[in-house]
């Protein structure tokens, strides 16, 4: 005697293909991804009242003692760097709320100098 077996019903397509590439695509984008530097230094922002985001742009650092940072340099190396890149034009700084305003106006004047075209001051917190 032969018993037949009853026939099989298919089975439902599997979510599991589709969950593999989210999580290939997860860790492709958190590889990827520009992350912003953290500040060289601890600072506070002054408080802004513009709605305004910033944009990307290149950023001169300065702390409560004065002390200037850009990109990887320190110090008075962040003026050569400034000028070879010509990023006086439109440089963003980003100072300590605590920083004397007198401080920023010597670096606001020795920017002037190193920008041959017309500039522009940008002024806002972080």
């Amino acid at each position: 005697m032969q018993i037949d077996m009853p026939p099989r019903k298919p089975r439902g397509e599997t979510i599991i293909p589709m969950i593999n590439v989210v999580f290939l695509l997860l860790i492709f984008f958190l590889l990827t991804a520009r992350i912003s530097p953290p500040a060289p230094f601890d600072l506070t922002p002054p408080d802004s009242a513009s709605d305004i985001p910033a944009r990307d742009r290149d950023v001169l650092y300065v702390s409560v003692l004065g002390e200037l940072a850009f990109d990887d340099a320190r110090g008075e190396d962040v003026w050569p760097l400034i000028a070879a890149r010509e990023a006086a034009q439109s440089l963003e700084i980003r100072a300590d709320a605590r920083t004397d305003a007198a401080r920023i106006a010597g670096l606001l004047r020795r920017l002037s100098t190193l920008s041959e075209a017309g500039s522009r001051l940008i002024v806002g917190g972080g």
